[in-house]
């Protein structure tokens, strides 16, 4: 049975939360946006996020993708059976209000409804460099960063399975040179590959190769660290001196270090982060929180609290937007319970189970086994 890894769970879902109240402070009076300003500086997080995606898909897939007849297949349905559904309705929501917009003659006022961009939001593309600006449900660039991820995922096995850790290294070192070249040319239009969104499928790759790394060392460690404190305590300095300025590569550096020594407390003693089980399904609708929460502000707040409450004065923002915030949250439970899963179940069911006879290849002898 895999080991589950509570404390990133935790973490990844922190994230998700933290990024729904920065896009809600946006919508808020100028201290709202000024802090939102401020916590601009925790955006590695955003990267941990992805990198956190690298760790669990390497260290689930690393000793199978490449081993079982179809696997890649199976693991793409898998994915697109997981996140497409969601995503695909969050989109439809938008793409009606923008053409309620277009209906009112206001389309023109917002970049997000450009419908020269909806074909590359259905192919979920706009995050690797093809549009400008951030469309539609415009958090979902990181979801096309990820399905970039998921679909070269087999070069982030295949550099691990041929040359071990070294080639997890080489990977990781290449990625960063490239987007530092491309920032350097001006063919990424960004001041840094770490802020990237439109192309953002490049950062993430960078960020999933480092998850992956971790994963493998995790994997193959033999030190018997069992406290998840040392990992935590990382992670909480590591916020500290983000807030207080610390970035690039040496935020990216103790963000990869804390998931190391979270996860591998969790893998020597699973019962660690019991006092963590309770969240588990917060922790799992992390997705759907990041997914959702604009949705729900665009209607809590660009229309009941903007157009409404706000030009009444009769109740402060600080008190409302905790109605965005508590729906969303409930949400995205009962979207992952009575949407996401029976429907992910009812399309694996259907278009995975042609690939599910395994054909076992022999593996190299130089596989390392997953711990027991």
């Amino acid at each position: 049975m895999a080991p589950h890894f509570r404390v990133l769970g935790f973490w990844r879902v922190a994230a998700a939360l933290l990024v729904m109240v920065f896009h809600y402070l946006l919508e808020g009076p100028a201290d709202g946006q000024a802090a939102a300003a401020r916590m601009r500086a925790l955006m590695p997080l955003l990267d941990m996020f992805m990198m956190i995606s690298g760790f669990l898909i390497m260290y689930r897939y690393a000793d199978r993708l490449l081993v079982e007849r179809g696997g890649y297949m199976r693991f793409i349905i898998r994915r697109l059976a997981r996140f497409y559904p969601l995503y695909l309705a969050t989109l439809a929501y938008f793409v009606l209000l923008g053409l309620g917009h277009l209906a009112l003659g206001t389309s023109g006022v917002n970049e997000r409804y450009d419908w020269s961009t909806l074909p590359a939001s259905l192919l979920l593309v706009q995050g690797w460099g093809f549009t400008d600006t951030l469309t539609f449900n415009y958090v979902a660039w990181t979801l096309s960063a990820e399905w970039f991820c998921y679909l070269a995922l087999p070069v982030v096995v295949l550099a691990h399975r041929r040359f071990g850790v070294a080639g997890s290294i080489g990977l990781v070192l290449a990625s960063c040179a490239v987007l530092e070249l491309m920032v350097a040319t001006g063919v990424m239009p960004f001041e840094t590959w770490m802020a990237a969104d439109t192309w953002g499928a490049y950062r993430a790759f960078a960020d999933f190769s480092v998850g992956a790394l971790v994963a493998m060392l995790v994997r193959d460690s033999r030190w018997k660290l069992t406290s998840t404190v040392p990992g935590w305590t990382l992670f909480l300095v590591s916020c500290v001196l983000m807030w207080n300025g610390l970035g690039g590569y040496a935020a990216l550096a103790l963000l990869a270090t804390s998931t190391f020594l979270a996860a591998l407390a969790e893998r020597n003693d699973q019962d660690a982060t019991r006092r963590l089980k309770p969240f588990d399904a917060v922790a799992n609708a992390s997705f759907s929180i990041y997914l959702i929460h604009p949705v729900l502000g665009s209607l809590f707040l660009g229309i009941v609290w903007h157009r409404l409450l706000a030009p009444l004065g009769v109740v402060d923002f600080y008190v409302f937007w905790l109605l965005p915030m508590a729906s969303t949250l409930v949400l995205a439970l009962l979207s992952v319970r009575y949407f996401e899963t029976p429907l992910a179940k009812w399309l694996n069911d259907r278009f995975a189970a042609s690939s599910s006879r395994k054909t076992p290849v022999r593996a190299p002898a130089t596989t390392a086994r997953l711990p027991q």
